[in-house]
């Protein structure tokens, strides 16, 4: 068995030629892990992009199981990416950023959604409606007031649509959607387009055409315009995590994630399902709620409108609205999507 420093020492002289295999992004020391678990043995940590079949590679590509009688480990960790602050301005905006309606300090936009075709921002009702206290056609700012956001310069989005916090029942989620900038809150149904002709006097035809539609009809230019609102505005992804594209049902012992204005990228594991707890809101009063998710620390103020995933990073769990300092609340996600019928989840 390998002690300590003599992994360091190998290391040190295997780093470089091991960095030049294929797919490695990356070398360390550390405990041998196998089936999940860690060993008492060092080992080279070879950090890899994604695991590679041995029969795809050749002989000089493949990390070999010992370097200078020291054994390797080969983790994969995927692309790794610095860790921006959530804290700023962006354009277009990801999931896990600094967002709220004009009026309140700051929360997190937890992930862009469509709701009736549209991009809309999905978050938490004290985020984007202010406890109740919004009307609809209110501005969102993107950051928010307490990271500097002005209002209406750093206006993303217009409050569209939640679910009302009930403070004397039993409440499901604390949710709701803003409408991107430029954006319907019920816009038309469009056929699908033609295929575009090939003939150069209808295309010319075409271009005249679309200029005096431009000029003269509002329906046309703004699908025009809209286009280029989502692409200014929009970024599907959330920071940190990338684009969950599942669903699953939270159960206790799940191991999950978060991207947070906050505290930024965090991890958990759920702990408690099936949750009924109250909820304080200030002065707005105390409310309660009931199937809920719960999960060790993993948040702080302003995280609130996190989207929970996977520690995969690939299904969506929950939407995060509540927690203390040793534990954090989240709406389950399926009762979050069947609170708004007509929104899809990107």
């Amino acid at each position: 068995m390998a002690t300590k420093q003599k992994v360091k020492d190998t290391l040190k002289k295997k780093h470089d030629s091991l960095k030049k295999k294929p797919n490695v992004v990356g070398t360390a020391v550390g405990k041998k892990i196998k089936a999940g678990k860690k060993t008492k043995d060092w080992a080279v940590v070879v950090f890899v992009k994604e695991k590679v079949e041995a029969s795809a590679l050749t002989r000089s590509q493949k990390i070999p199981k010992t370097v200078d009688g020291v054994p390797t480990d080969v983790v994969a960790v995927g692309e790794v990416v610095a860790q921006q602050t959530p804290k700023g301005r962006f354009r277009p905006a990801p999931g896990g950023v600094s967002v709220g309606h004009f009026a309140i300090t700051a929360g997190t936009l937890g992930k862009w959604v469509t709701y009736n075709n549209v991009y809309h921002i999905l978050s938490n009702n004290h985020v984007l409606a202010n406890s109740n206290n919004a009307a609809q056609g209110d501005n969102i700012i993107q950051p928010g007031n307490y990271d500097a956001g002005q209002n209406p310069a750093d206006k993303i989005a217009e409050l569209s649509s939640f679910v009302p916090i009930d403070f004397n029942g039993n409440n499901l989620v604390d949710a709701a959607l803003a409408v991107v900038v430029g954006g319907e809150t019920d816009p038309p149904p469009v056929d699908p387009p033609e295929p575009p002709s090939t003939c150069s006097i209808a295309g010319a035809i075409t271009k005249v055409s679309n200029f005096f539609a431009k000029l003269f009809g509002r329906q046309t230019r703004l699908r025009a315009v809209l286009p280029q609102a989502v692409e200014d505005y929009v970024d599907d992804t959330i920071m940190n995590i990338g684009n969950p594209t599942g669903v699953v049902e939270g159960e206790d012992g799940m191991l999950v994630k978060k991207m947070g204005r906050t505290t930024g990228l965090t991890h958990g594991e759920i702990l408690y399902t099936d949750a009924t707890i109250n909820v304080s809101y200030g002065e707005d009063g105390t409310a309660t709620f009931v199937d809920q998710l719960v999960a060790g620390a993993m948040s702080a103020g302003g995280d609130s409108g996190s989207i929970v995933v996977t520690e995969d990073g690939q299904n969506i769990v929950g939407l995060l609205f509540a927690g203390s300092d040793t534990h954090t609340i989240f709406n389950r996600i399926q009762n979050v999507v069947d609170s708004f019928p007509g929104m899809e989840l990107l």
